[in-house]
């Protein structure tokens, strides 16, 4: 089974699948790898210079031990380690990036409960990493290699100074200050804990922050952008004007308008998407979404002159194809909005800014810009325990979606999709009604199990 999932590795923290001597051996094989396909004895004037890692976390308790193994790694490879604490997952990208470092490392497992954690990795500039350089880490793994000794091992120093830069990035992403929003920003228990909450007020915000005491057990408990019920209740209670969510790692956000009423990353991308087309900032006035992305959506931009161009789900997906096309906007569902007037990667509290300034600029409430796309209903069904490897060479699950697709005409979509890490197939439909979604939903996911099933 591969070590690697769509973002970096994930599982239960201590357990088989993820342990001290894993992220040890992560680190090395990653500091060989990325070393190497730099060339970091050559160019951007790093002759002669250790090469330098960024190393932060989220706020679980396994991300101690395991964030004190990365650094071991990579000190023992010669690599000299800034260890920046907890701070979200795009602050490490940025600081890769304005640092020049020569890698990243993030320890979170994101939205994921407590007793998970993960290790994701950035090269030099902040970029995540390609199928191929991952698989070329994997393979390394355990390989016989030469330690460095004495002068030559790298150094472990704390940053004292990487969430004031980080916090400096994200004001200098705002021209429309905030004044006169109340926000409310549920951070999860988790990266954002901190900062977000300073960011807005930065920004010119007034603002109530929840769930923002980690104590290394309650990251993403019954709170953040999973569970948003706390959110709704505090933004009516208040009298917001909205509020934000953030997952663990603080890459995504969703939010909440004045009303309680969920604002999703889709919505977000249609909000952003024609504000930037109404300033010109929108390049080539196309937005780059997922195979996910709802039909409404799809709608919305059509009706507004934005063309949209789908990949497959993964924020490093759509980085790819707005990097061929020069695009500025891009994004998921769950909230990963890419920005790449700002940044390279999903940064939740930036898109939270900028939803923000969109708010001040229109002079309109969250409720009435997110109106301007009426979302299908959605219904997704994973059908386990398949030989999803099958999916396509099945001519009766082929004709069964033609004849959901006959059925939905215009007004709906099919979506069959094998999970890249599960032995399960996920069948997705949008329609004009619940009901109707539902019905065709789990009439498809009957003809994948019983085509499919083990």
């Amino acid at each position: 089974m591969a070590l690697f999932g769509t973002d970096g590795i994930r599982g239960l923290a201590n357990s088989e699948t993820l342990t001290a001597e894993i992220a040890v051996d992560v680190a090395v094989a990653a500091a060989h790898i990325l070393v190497e396909s730099q060339s970091l004895s050559t160019d951007l004037g790093n002759k002669g210079k250790r090469p330098r890692a960024i190393v932060g976390q989220d706020s679980r308790a396994s991300g101690e031990f395991l964030e004190a193994a990365v650094a071991a790694g990579l000190a023992s490879a010669g690599i000299d380690v800034y260890r920046v604490g907890v701070l979200p997952t795009p602050a490490i990208a940025y600081l890769v990036g304005e640092s020049g470092a020569d890698l990243g490392v993030m320890i979170s497992a994101s939205h994921n409960p407590m007793p998970d954690n993960g290790i994701k990795l950035f090269s030099r500039g902040g970029g995540k990493l390609d199928d191929s350089i991952e698989a070329a880490i994997e393979k390394r793994m355990g390989e016989p290699w030469t330690r460095p000794t004495g002068r030559d091992v790298g150094r472990i120093t704390f940053d004292e100074t990487a969430m004031a830069r980080y916090l400096s990035h994200l004001a200098a992403s705002v021209t429309t200050p905030l004044k006169g929003l109340k926000i409310v920003v549920d951070c999860a228990n988790g990266a954002a804990s901190v900062v977000a909450p300073i960011a807005y007020k930065e920004a010119g915000a007034t603002v109530v922050a929840i769930h923002h005491s980690p104590d290394g057990w309650n990251i993403n408990e019954n709170c953040g952008s999973t569970h948003l019920e706390d959110l709704q209740a505090a933004v009516k209670r208040e009298g917001a004007d909205f509020g934000i969510a953030h997952d663990g790692d603080a890459d995504r956000c969703l939010a909440v308008d004045g009303q309680g009423n969920v604002v999703d990353g889709d919505v977000i991308m249609t909000i952003l998407a024609m504000g930037f087309k109404n300033r010109g900032a929108l390049k080539s006035e196309t937005i780059v979404g997922t195979v996910m992305s709802n039909l409404g959506f799809m709608h919305a931009m059509k009706a507004a002159g934005i063309k949209v161009i789908s990949t497959a789900v993964g924020d490093r997906y759509v980085l790819e194809k707005m990097i061929e096309g020069d695009f500025s906007l891009g994004g998921e569902q769950s909230g990963h909005l890419i920005m790449r007037e700002f940044a390279n990667t999903g940064d939740g509290i930036l898109t939270a800014l900028q939803l923000g300034q969109e708010v001040v600029r229109s002079g309109k409430s969250l409720a009435e810009l997110a109106s301007q796309m009426q979302r299908f209903p959605q219904v997704l069904i994973n059908v386990s325990n398949v030989r999803k490897e099958k999916l396509e060479e099945s001519t009766v699950i082929a004709a069964a979606v033609a004849s959901a697709e006959s059925t939905l005409g215009d007004d709906g979509r099919v979506l069959l999709r094998a999970s890249g890490t599960e032995p399960l197939v996920r069948v997705m439909v949008e329609a004009s009604s619940d009901n109707l979604a539902q019905e065709i939903a789990t009439s498809l996911a009957a003809v994948v199990k019983a085509e499919l099933g083990n």
